[in-house]
């Protein structure tokens, strides 16, 4: 099911396996009556030439998005970058990368992830995570893993358009795993996003499925889906099948009209970027190369805005060189 919002009321629609319309699909799922942004910013630190500061923003009437950035001292509006961090993440271990787009001329924006950071207990993620995904399993509500933070990228980028230094003809989005795939749904569905770099995140959930690869994915939620099985009676260890099950309740649609090879298309023809690594459990080759087969034709017009790099070698990480790069793109398209 999915949720239509209309004059401000929450309606249930069915969402079929293979939607016409993938991305109108996704975006009557994630709706939600909007609120004010009621957006507030801790006045920026200003030292050698860049601008530190945190702010937070209203997603919705029940959740507040706390973010950091960084930009060089400027007069004129700025590109944005925004960066998404992966499971267990927050926004404060993104620093360094802010810092770097900051020094190739960016305003670069970090948020806390739902149930992540700030918006825990805590101050952490994965326990509390995971225990949201529980909950959404058992009752239908919310969608912590991956979909509720897309909107609340939707809803950053209508706060950076009530600044007076973002320049939001000019977004650009990267992610790291969780991050990735949040990045590549998020461009998917919102053409304000000129510039996509889905990092360790792009993946046919299906094919996983299909292929009996899906058990590092998994992993990353694996005290939720252990406890979901046994709320449901099923004796040893989840499969295959259980997992499927999992996901139609979680994140109803993410291994059929919005799994990868569905969603990267959708970003064409604005810039898209995806990094990685050859031996990455997390994204098995054969499923992610369904989805860059998919993206290549989507870009056959413009095959100049994208580009893969997948580095040998590497499994569930982002090395320094492809980061680079990643920057580099930033650069060219924004």
């Amino acid at each position: 099911m999915g949720i239509l919002n209309i004059l401000g009321l929450s309606v249930l629609v069915a969402i079929p396996a293979a939607a016409a319309d993938p991305r109108q699909a996704f975006l009557q799922l994630i709706a939600r009556q909007k609120v004010p942004l009621d957006g507030r910013a801790v006045d920026p630190l200003t030292e050698s030439g860049f601008s530190r500061w945190t702010f937070s923003y209203a997603a919705d009437a029940d959740q507040r998005v706390p973010g950091i950035g960084e930009r060089p001292v400027s007069a004129t509006k700025l590109p944005v970058v925004i960066v998404l961090h992966g499971t267990g993440g927050t926004k404060e271990g993104q620093s360094p990368l802010l810092h770097q787009l900051s020094k190739a001329g960016f305003a670069a924006v970090a948020i806390d992830g739902r149930y992540h950071g700030a918006r825990t207990k805590a101050g952490t993620g994965s326990l509390e995570y995971q225990q949201a995904m529980l909950a959404t399993f058992r009752t239908g509500k919310e969608h912590p893993f991956l979909y509720d933070t897309v909107w609340d990228v939707m809803r950053l980028i209508d706060y950076l358009g009530t600044t007076d230094w973002a320049d939001t003809s000019r977004i650009g989005l990267i992610g790291f795993s969780k991050g990735g795939m949040e990045t590549y749904l998020a461009a998917a569905v919102d053409p304000r996003i000129k510039v996509a770099v889905p990092c360790i995140g792009v993946q046919s959930f299906q094919w996983a499925l299909d292929h009996d690869s899906w058990q590092s994915r998994a992993g990353t939620f694996q005290l939720a889906l252990d406890t979901a099985a046994k709320d449901e009676g099923l004796i040893g260890k989840p499969g295959a099948e259980f997992l499927s099950h999992f996901y139609d309740k979680v994140a109803p649609g993410i291994h059929s009209a919005f799994d990868g090879p569905s969603m990267l298309p959708l970003i064409a023809p604005r810039a898209l970027l995806t990094i990685n690594g050859a031996i990455d459990p997390r994204t098995p080759m054969p499923g992610l190369q369904l989805c860059l087969d998919a993206a290549k034709t989507a870009y056959d017009s413009h095959p100049d805005r994208f580009h893969s790099i997948i580095e040998e070698d590497t499994g569930h990480k982002v090395n320094a060189d492809a980061l680079a790069e990643a920057v580099k793109w930033f650069g060219k398209w924004l």
